[in-house]
């Protein structure tokens, strides 16, 4: 793939966000995806597959897993530092 061309790269390296925003983007995808396993796996094990149900639990956990990961996540970062030695 040619990156002088434009048109020839994929819309994915077309509109990427600054790197300024992976403090944003990186909690925003991890909690999608945690509490979309999470309450789909507590669903499943309490009611079957109820995909209606499933998406309620997953309604109401998202907007808590959000705020909390960006509350979060620097302090985890932190004690992360603390307990791995630097390369």
């Amino acid at each position: 793939m040619n990156s002088a061309n434009p048109s020839s790269r994929t819309i994915f390296e077309r509109v990427k966000l600054p790197a300024r925003a992976a403090s944003f983007v990186l909690p925003l995808l991890l909690s999608l995806l945690m509490t979309c396993i999470v309450s789909l796996i507590s669903t499943v094990m309490s009611d079957g597959l109820a995909v209606g149900l499933w998406l309620r639990s997953w309604a109401v956990s998202w907007p808590i897993a959000f705020p909390t990961l960006l509350l979060v996540l620097p302090i985890v970062r932190r004690i992360t530092m603390l307990v791995v030695r630097t390369a």
